[in-house]
């Protein structure tokens, strides 16, 4: 199996985990908090969405899936490239609001379609290809790329485990 296979494998099991977290909530529900301050299901679903798109797009160039196809109005959000919900404060994780559970589920599928695109023509030895040298060590395309992975998996599982809270 070749490197890009087994991320085509990984990547490709991200769509259920967020299904699952999301389908059929209200637009309340995406924003109910599980404790004060904490982050919201919606929240959770938009920026593993949005970490995944602004990283693929560092990698492969051109412009984010989130300004391009116009998504942020659908959050309440401006259509700003650089917002991916790091540093968030409570305030601003509650001023995110899905219009539905399915706008979140579409931006994201639109995420992951281009993940796939992209993953499709990575060789192997493009998977060794450093793509930030800020780390020591430099960090290759194939870290990037798991930490990308990591990142939503862990993101899915918090909104899910977050939608269970909610007696789901």
């Amino acid at each position: 199996m070749r490197g890009n296979e087994v991320l085509i494998e990984a990547f490709g099991r991200l769509p259920e985990l967020v299904a699952r977290a999301v389908e059929g909530l209200s637009p309340e529900q995406l924003r109910q908090a599980p404790a004060e301050g904490a982050n919201t299901i919606g929240w959770l679903v938009w920026h593993l969405t949005r970490v995944q798109d602004s990283h693929l797009t560092e990698l492969i160039g051109g412009q984010e899936v989130y300004v391009s196809g116009g998504w942020a109005p659908m959050f309440s959000q401006p259509a700003d490239s650089t917002d991916t919900g790091y540093g968030h404060s409570a305030e601003q994780v509650a001023a995110l609001a899905p219009e539905t559970s399915q706008a979140l589920l579409n931006y994201y599928a639109a995420v992951h379609e281009r993940t796939l695109d992209y993953l499709r023509e990575v060789s192997d030895d493009d998977l060794d290809r450093v793509v930030d040298k800020n780390w020591e060590p430099p960090v290759t395309l194939a870290v990037r790329l798991v930490s990308v992975y990591d990142d939503d998996a862990q993101h899915a599982g918090q909104a899910a485990y977050a939608r269970g809270l909610l007696g789901l």
